[in-house]
């Protein structure tokens, strides 16, 4: 079946996400690796560098939300992107010059983690405005696959130009990958119009909440939200743990450690595809029921692996059911919280629910590391398995019987369109 247009803006948007998405699969953490190998850092520094830098980045893109929900948001995205490739310029520039810091990396993890906060929260506003209301979740499992496929390629990538060319070569590649997703969206056409307020005062001190209001007070998304904060920050902590278990432990080589990680991001694009056939078959409600606790009862296998080949395939298994359960449901939750969130309130939601992200993930991986300090590895990744088996129990148990004003007139407007779009392909 032939692939359904969604029109030369979306295209893009699309391929300013692909560009930026490989750049940062070429440059995955290459912040901790330049710290490891240029500024000798420890341990203790490392782990800071991956927990507090997000977390300063969270607190910086607190007030963005309602600055961002405001204004037109091409002109955000393609300020934050121009941001982020700044920023990072600076590193290589500074190793050139023999001047480069740990305080220095810190700052760039801040900046780029609350640039990443507010261009998502731009983007996501945008693309309900750029695409039917019909073709949301075809456009979220565009992005999805492209996210998995960027991880499946970009990591080997970047660590084979690491060993060429030295440890500043992939930062370089994301930099000029976020300008040319500037250049990308600049090229869009749309004409946006400026968002208006309802009233002339400015943003006060109270708006900064809420995103987190709507997303409490509303039942559906409220479920959705605590599950998730749940699931991504279990998941999330025991990948550092389940590092420390293969390469110090069990003794896998690194090339296994990274085959164990890249081959199963297929299942990415697996799930990503079938997501849009799925929801048309059985309903966006039983797939958020049923995905949701799938990808909730695999992590525990992690616990069980052994050394030798059996181990990685153990470890390849597991990722790989886990990686397509996320990948299925990742766009349809993308696409229900944008169709029950007004489209005055967008950029506030999708600002609260990345950083309630962030704190969640820092939180549970710091929890996991002091768990496997005081008991092992594998003890703190049990923990973590048997806890996700609770998450399910935060899923949604009714469908949704009230739309929000947004999604009432665009169901509407889009009914003609989906009985034909359910049959097309993703």
């Amino acid at each position: 079946m032939a692939r359904r247009s969604l029109g030369r803006q979306f295209g893009w948007l699309w391929m300013s996400y692909a560009v930026s998405a490989y750049g940062s699969g070429l440059g995955f953490g290459a912040l901790p690796l330049i710290a490891v190998l240029v500024l000798h850092a420890g341990p203790v520094q490392v782990s800071a560098l991956s927990a507090v830098g997000p977390a300063m980045g969270a607190l910086i893109a607190l007030p963005l939300g309602p600055w961002v929900e405001f204004r037109r948001k091409r002109p955000v995205m393609i300020t934050m992107d121009l941001a982020r490739f700044a920023v990072m310029m600076t590193i290589p520039l500074a190793y050139a010059f023999g001047r480069l810091s740990f305080v220095q990396l810190m700052v760039v993890s801040a900046v780029l983690a609350a640039a990443k906060i507010a261009f998502n929260a731009a983007s996501g506003a945008y693309l309900k405005t750029l695409v039917r209301p019909a073709d949301l979740l075809v456009a979220n499992a565009r992005f999805e696959s492209t996210t998995w496929s960027s991880i499946a390629v970009g990591p080997p990538l970047g660590g084979a130009a690491i060993g060429l060319f030295g440890p500043v070569t992939t930062v370089m590649a994301d930099a000029l990958s976020y300008l040319l997703s500037a250049l990308g969206v600049t090229a869009i056409r749309d004409r946006e119009e400026h968002p208006q307020r309802t009233d002339k005062r400015q943003v006060q001190a109270g708006e900064l909440l809420d995103g987190w209001r709507h997303l409490l007070a509303h039942p559906g998304l409220r479920a959705l939200y605590l599950n998730q904060l749940l699931v991504s920050g279990l998941i999330m902590a025991t990948e550092p743990l389940l590092a420390v278990l293969l390469l110090r432990q069990l003794g896998f080589p690194p090339w296994q450690y990274g085959l164990a990680f890249a081959a199963p991001c297929v299942g990415g694009l697996i799930g990503s595809r079938l997501a849009s056939r799925v929801v048309a078959r059985f309903g966006q409600h039983r797939v958020l029921r049923t995905v949701g606790t799938l990808r909730a009862v695999w992590l525990i296998g992690l616990a069980f692996v052994q050394p030798g080949v059996v181990g990685l395939a153990t470890v390849i298994a597991v990722e790989l059911a886990i990686i397509t359960s996320m990948s299925l449901y990742n766009p349809v939750l993308a696409t229900y919280r944008l169709e029950h969130t007004p489209k005055d309130r967008i950029a506030r939601t999708l600002t609260a629910w990345s950083i309630s992200s962030s704190a969640s993930i820092a939180i549970l991986s710091a929890l996991g590391g002091l768990l496997a300090y005081a008991t092992s590895s594998r003890t703190a990744i049990t923990v973590a398995g048997l806890l996700i088996l609770a998450s399910p129990l935060l899923l949604p148990r009714r469908q949704d019987s009230a739309l929000t004003p947004d999604l009432a007139v665009a169901t509407a407007h889009a009914q003609p369109q989906t009985a034909v779009g359910s049959h097309e392909a993703e």
